[in-house]
């Protein structure tokens, strides 16, 4: 029998093939272990660093490493960039994800909010890792998001992925309807910009 964190790895690897398979903008370009506890992904969406002479650049390819720790799901994520980003919830070593970790959080969540924060379309200038980054953000909000782009996946593509729901029940001696059925918009938690500060 597994244990529930062996159980978590391999849900966490079925979900993370699963959501972003055949998106461009999050891919995952290596794992180590099985199931993995060691993660690499790519992302394709613009971000910030700082070039050798000081200047603010953009950046369209950004590499993260995700370490599963022994502790984890009720330990966050170890979580560091390995290409520069500049941003206030990154440093050259990790990335602040203290703020809303939480063990019920799935990792193809984390993932995406990784990915948004690297786009500036989340960020938390009150507890910055990178104090520069927080005060460039709060003096030029109108730069941001650096990248508007969807981060996650639609949920149109994540829905076809899913099991298709049983077909609606009838009922006996039941008068049809004349109005026609709408299908209510799908709220997209992912849609807005989030800042703290």
């Amino acid at each position: 029998m597994l244990s529930p964190r062996i159980r978590r790895l391999k849900l966490d690897y079925e979900s993370l093939q699963q959501r972003f398979a055949g998106w461009p903008v999050i891919r995952m370009v290596g794992t180590a272990g099985m199931p993995p506890e060691l993660y690499r992904f790519e992302y394709s969406l613009r971000g910030l660093y700082v070039a050798a002479d000081g200047s603010i650049l953009e950046r369209n390819q950004h590499l993260l490493e995700v370490n599963l720790t022994l502790g984890y799901p009720r330990r966050a994520p170890q979580c560091r960039m390995l290409t520069p980003v500049f941003h206030p919830n990154f440093d050259d070593s990790s990335v602040c994800i203290g703020d809303f970790w939480a063990a019920s959080e799935s990792l193809d969540d984390l993932i995406i909010r990784i990915g948004r924060m690297i786009a500036y379309q989340e960020y938390n200038t009150k507890s910055p890792l990178n104090g520069l980054a927080a005060k460039w953000a709060a003096q030029n909000p109108q730069l941001l998001p650096v990248d508007p782009q969807p981060v996650a996946p639609p949920l149109a593509q994540q829905s076809e992925l899913a099991i298709a729901p049983p077909p609606p029940k009838t009922v006996p001696n039941a008068r049809p309807s004349l109005q026609p059925e709408t299908a209510a918009p799908e709220y997209d938690p992912w849609s807005g910009k989030i800042i703290i500060s």
